[in-house]
């Protein structure tokens, strides 16, 4: 493809107006996602009063250019309560919004505009990429590939980390290619800066230190033999001063201070304390690096806080939960939420790749090595909860499917004629599901109607459809309603006009939003897929709304939410209300009306885990030991019954708590 550099600019220019309109449109119709309040108030606070500790789980690079157009706006900011930092970042960003925000979303909106530059620095940069490496003509497909990949659409212009990271890794790989194949300082330094902003962005970004390995390693047997030391120490080199750039950037975004918080604000458990549980290895490092302020501590406490919720991160594949990671999850993921034409066109690359039609076997190993090195660490990471995880690999699958596909066109009107049906196909099957791209799945899965049964969190729902759940009340407004949202309540749905009874879910536990629910429902009962999934509990058993997988809907809205109308038997989530009301009452040491609640939770679901375990507990608190005893051996015995994976969630507390008898 040959083209004058207007017709070519003209070109870029329409694909990124395409993609402007659809990601637009598309986040004009989304409530908050689960994460983007915390991310939202986080960032506003840093601006405001230079505190990392409200949400040190991730870095600030997101945080701070999504919250700029706010910093001219007068906001009500919510007292610090000195809770645990998530719960304090979730509910005073829950707060800050609804106060100062409402339904309307107009700071929200502005706020993902914001973030959504980095989208746009995403596919200039794959554009930039695969031009250099393998022409306009792979260029220009690879940029069509990503403007209109569902995944990636998905995430654009919300307030997360995920297309930022994959900005920079591509960018960090691709500038120290430059550097790599022509030395310059220049080079080095814009490779160091690259290097910077992916730390500051996400702190998975320390993979690419395992990314940039086997790319160094080929390059120096590459070299003839009698230079290969001189390019070890070069490159070695390289990849020191290229890091040794990257920490003051990454400092930068903490305003060169070690502390996460500011003067007379401490951090709600210690970074020493919160690393403890990692073991003596992982503990010591860190604390090591905390000791001669290598890092900022607020960096440091994400790192921690991401170890540890590797450890125990439930998942949720082909209709099944598991306590923990498996290995093929994300090898699944791939095969369901890719597009039918994304997948072939990287087949297609694949063939031409290995029989010598691309060509530049250079640019290909410092394209695949490092996406291949990332994936494999994804597979083994333990926390798989959605696409969102390797949407740097949909970025390099791009640019390997215009290659491919550029280099099979050559000459050649028979392939040409394949690719540009490919291609066809990838926007086709984007364009069936839009807006809907959070649920895609290709349909040789049965397509996004499906998506929820082998999939769930930001795979699917990722608790985005408040607007969409606010039309159906509108369409049924004499309708009884209870409703179990995925981000309650860290999201209030009240905050949309939604008036539906909430139901317990995972999160109402840790942040207290239960409410008393009667075991037989008459209305409508409406389920995010999330929830129906049950894909934060440690095992489907222990899922109160496990009964309702084998129930047909009587609608379904943006693929995502379930609803169920007519008298509908809820005796789990009743007891599981009850439950979680319960341990609230115990905290407050009140254990006598704990133990009503829990009595009534057992006499709902006999021989439930949390209804015998809360009946224990408020035994044990009014000093009845034998009650509690026996409350705890019927919790054991339905622990028990569970997976062994998931045993241990359980098992153990509830035979520490009768050795303590």
């Amino acid at each position: 493809m040959t083209l004058s550099g207007k017709k070519l600019a003209a070109v870029v220019l329409a694909l990124f107006a395409i993609q402007t309109a659809l990601v637009v449109a598309m986040v004009h119709r989304e409530s908050l996602t689960w994460d983007e309040g915390d991310h939202m108030f986080a960032g506003y606070m840093m601006w405001k009063t230079g505190d990392y500790g409200l949400n040190p789980e991730h870095p600030p690079l997101v945080k701070l250019l999504a919250t700029v157009p706010t910093l001219h706006e007068k906001l009500w900011i919510p007292p610090l309560q000195g809770r645990f930092f998530k719960a304090e970042a979730y509910e005073d960003g829950r707060d800050w919004l609804a106060r100062n925000d409402g339904a309307s979303q107009r700071l929200v909106f502005r706020m993902r505009l914001a973030a959504g530059l980095l989208a746009w620095g995403l596919a200039l940069m794959v554009f930039f990429a695969t031009r250099a490496w393998f022409g306009t003509s792979a260029a220009l497909i690879a940029l069509t590939l990503v403007v209109f990949d569902p995944n990636i659409m998905a995430h654009s212009a919300l307030v997360t980390t995920d297309v930022g990271v994959s900005l920079f890794f591509l960018a960090t790989i691709f500038a120290f290619y430059r550097w790599a194949t022509r030395p310059t300082l220049g080079r080095l330094l814009l490779a160091g800066l690259a290097a910077g902003l992916l730390a500051a962005t996400k702190h998975s970004g320390i993979l690419i230190a395992p990314m940039l390995l086997p790319v160094i390693v080929y390059e120096i047997f590459r070299a003839e033999r009698g230079t290969r030391l001189r390019e070890t120490l070069r490159l070695c080199f390289g990849f020191v001063a290229m890091v040794v750039i990257a920490i003051p950037v990454l400092w930068s975004f903490y305003g060169f201070r070690y502390a996460a918080r500011p003067a007379g604000l401490t951090l709600s458990t210690s970074l020493a304390d919160y690393a403890a549980p990692l073991g003596h290895f992982d503990s010591s490092v860190v604390m090591a690096v905390a000791h001669i302020h290598l890092l900022p501590e607020s960096y440091l406490m994400g790192l921690v806080d991401v170890k540890r919720m590797a450890e125990f991160y439930p998942t949720f594949i082909f209709g099944t939960v598991h306590a923990h990671g498996v290995w093929y999850y994300f090898p699944s993921v791939i095969l369901i939420k890719t597009t039918i034409g994304l997948l072939a066109l990287c087949a297609l690359a694949a063939w031409a790749a290995f029989s010598g039609k691309i060509g530049k076997t250079r640019e290909l190993v410092w394209l695949l090595a490092p996406g291949a090195a990332y994936f494999l660490i994804a597979m083994v990471s333990g926390i798989d909860i959605g696409a969102r995880h390797v949407l740097p690999v949909y970025a390099m699958a791009a640019i390997f499917a215009g290659a491919g596909a550029a280099a099979l066109g050559t000459g050649s009107r028979a392939w040409s004629g394949i690719a540009a049906a490919l291609i066809a196909a990838h926007l086709a099957a984007s364009m069936a599901t839009y807006p809907n791209e959070m649920a895609f799945a290709n349909m040789a899965w049965g397509g996004a109607k499906n998506t929820h049964n082998l999939l769930s969190d930001a795979s699917v729902d990722w608790a985005q459809q408040l607007y969409q759940v606010k039309d159906w009340q509108d369409q049924h407004p004499s309708e009884e309603c209870w409703f179990a949202y995925f981000a309650r309540p860290e999201i209030d749905p009240a905050t949309y006009g939604i008036h539906c009874h909430p139901l317990p879910t995972a999160d109402t536990e840790w942040m207290t939003g239960a409410e008393i629910t009667p075991p037989i429902l008459h209305g409508a009962v409406i389920i995010s897929a999330g929830d129906l999934s049950g894909c934060e509990w440690p095992s489907g058993g222990v899922n109160p709304y496990r009964d309702f997988q084998k129930m047909k809907p009587t609608e379904v809205i943006d693929d995502s939410v379930f609803v169920y109308q007519g008298d509908v038997h809820a005796e789990k989530a009743a007891a599981l209300d009850r439950v979680q009301i319960a341990h609230v009452l115990l905290a407050e040491n009140q254990p006598q009306q704990a133990l009503a609640l829990a009595l009534q939770a057992v006499a709902l679901v006999p021989g439930d885990l949390f209804a015998e375990t809360v009946l224990g507990d408020a035994e044990a608190m009014s000093g009845n030991k034998e009650a509690a005893r026996a409350a705890w051996q019927s919790a054991i015995t339905a622990a028990r019954q569970l997976e062994p994976d998931a045993q241990v969630s359980y098992v153990p507390d509830l035979e520490a708590k009768l050795a303590k008898l």
